[in-house]
């Protein structure tokens, strides 16, 4: 048992390193940055199935981090939740085949309500539906799941994650955001009394 779960780790790990790291990680940031910190709009993810939880969790690191952001899920938005969109937003889509009918359908309708508004796809399929839809797109490396079945979404998941974590953290760094930017948007528990003292440290 315990080598089968090392081999997990090591096979998890070794996808994440595998990531294409190309300048659309940047050109990714110089859209969120524009839309969100220059033009006061916000980012929007959204995904299906396990790929939106990983979205919703990016929308909501990045909300705590100083960057306003939602998470619209792709089939309420046909049902009137699309009116959260505005025209200086974000659409950020998590979609590992890149072929998830939902957010084909997504765009289409935000190019009808806000054509303007780009589009930030994260996928293992650069020759895709959404890849192709995109202003910018960032690769996973295509990664096989560890799952024994090669179906469930899990090493996907985990470079999703990841990918998700170096946008957030880039931003950070981006807009200068500190302990003190942290403490006003995170109150309780723990990390909002960590955050309120270290801010009075620095």
């Amino acid at each position: 048992m315990e080598e089968q779960i090392r081999q997990i780790f090591e096979d998890e790990a070794s996808a994440i390193k595998k990531i294409p790291i190309t300048g659309n990680f940047e050109k990714a940031i110089d859209i969120i940055h524009t839309h969100v910190h220059q033009k006061k709009g916000k980012l929007v993810t959204s995904g299906m199935g396990k790929a939106g939880e990983i979205a919703h969790n990016i929308a909501t690191t990045f909300s705590s981090t100083g960057t306003p952001s939602i998470f619209l899920h792709p089939s309420e938005a046909q049902h009137g939740d699309l009116g959260i969109l505005q025209e200086n937003d974000v659409l950020l889509t998590v979609s590992n085949s890149g072929k998830t009918r939902e957010l084909i359908e997504l765009i289409e309708l935000k190019d009808n309500l806000y054509p303007s508004v780009p589009v930030i796809v994260i996928t293992a399929n650069p020759n895709s539906p959404l890849a192709q839809k995109a202003d910018c797109y960032i690769l996973t490396g295509a990664p096989a799941e560890v799952c024994p079945l090669g179906l469930t979404p899990t090493t996907s998941t985990t470079v999703f994650t990841v990918i998700g974590d170096a946008l957030v953290v880039l931003m950070m760094k981006k807009i200068g955001f500190n302990a003190g930017d942290y403490a006003k948007r995170h109150h309780g528990g723990y990390l909002g009394a960590k955050s309120r003292e270290k801010s009075e440290k620095d």
